[in-house]
């Protein structure tokens, strides 16, 4: 931006050049001023992101490998002769991975904070809300993978391409999102990634910006909810 306006600046100087009134004038001299990251130090940009990566692996990895592990050692046929519903059972699964993730994501911004001393500018109440958000929607599409899969292979690679890569390179993370080509910005625009990213910079830079972070966790609840559904819709109570 500052080489635009010193472009555009010197070319009308040269157009307008032959004006007495005008000799002897300097080109634009630009002050600039960075906002929230002022030390523009790389880090406190990088280490809030990379704990999205470190929620979609918790959430989506692990619970896709251990139910897969389950239908292979056939400890599933013990579940699925009792009376229990399938919601029931999903969230059986889901609970106790849901508490693992927060407690490991709240070991991971400590550890942001105290040892690489990025700056937390916002609440831990909203921190936590948000990232209970995604962390909902990370589990519900390893318990879909791991009800399409049934096999912990598949499922790892389904993990790997559905939660770990996007995450990783269509979330803001590493890469601008308006710096790439449109159908890759609409195609991230179904990526809860994308928007929690977006929400932990913001917390840690920023933050409490509702208006953003409300934006933001409303379309991961949504997407959670469709993996929930078709998770139910598709773990069925027999073996074939």
């Amino acid at each position: 931006m500052q080489n635009y306006v010193q472009g555009a600046w010197r070319a009308w100087l040269q157009e307008e050049g032959v004006s007495d009134n005008l000799k002897g004038l300097s080109q634009a001299q630009l002050q600039v001023r960075y906002w929230y990251n002022e030390e523009l130090v790389s880090r406190n940009f990088l280490i809030p992101g990379s704990l999205a990566i470190i929620m979609a692996l918790t959430g989506t990895l692990l619970t896709a490998l251990v139910i897969s592990r389950e239908w292979e050692r056939g400890t599933m046929e013990a579940l699925m002769s009792t009376p229990v519903r399938i919601s029931e059972l999903i969230l059986g699964k889901m609970i106790p991975y849901f508490f693992f993730g927060m407690f490991s994501f709240g070991m991971s911004v400590c550890v942001a904070i105290l040892f690489y001393h990025v700056p937390f500018r916002g609440t831990w109440l909203l921190l936590g809300l948000v990232s209970s958000v995604f962390l909902f929607t990370s589990l519900g599409l390893g318990l879909l993978i791991s009800a399409i899969a049934r096999n912990q292979f598949v499922a790892a690679q389904a993990a790997q391409v559905t939660a770990f890569l996007p995450a990783f390179i269509l979330s803001g993370f590493i890469f601008e999102i308006s710096s790439m080509p449109w159908p890759i910005q609409m195609l991230s625009y179904i990526l809860p990634a994308r928007y929690y990213v977006s929400s932990l910079q913001t917390l840690f830079l920023v933050g409490d910006v509702w208006s953003l972070l409300l934006f933001n966790m409303l379309p991961m609840a949504v997407i959670g909810s469709i993996y929930f559904y078709f998770s139910v819709r598709i773990t069925v109570k027999r073996l074939d």
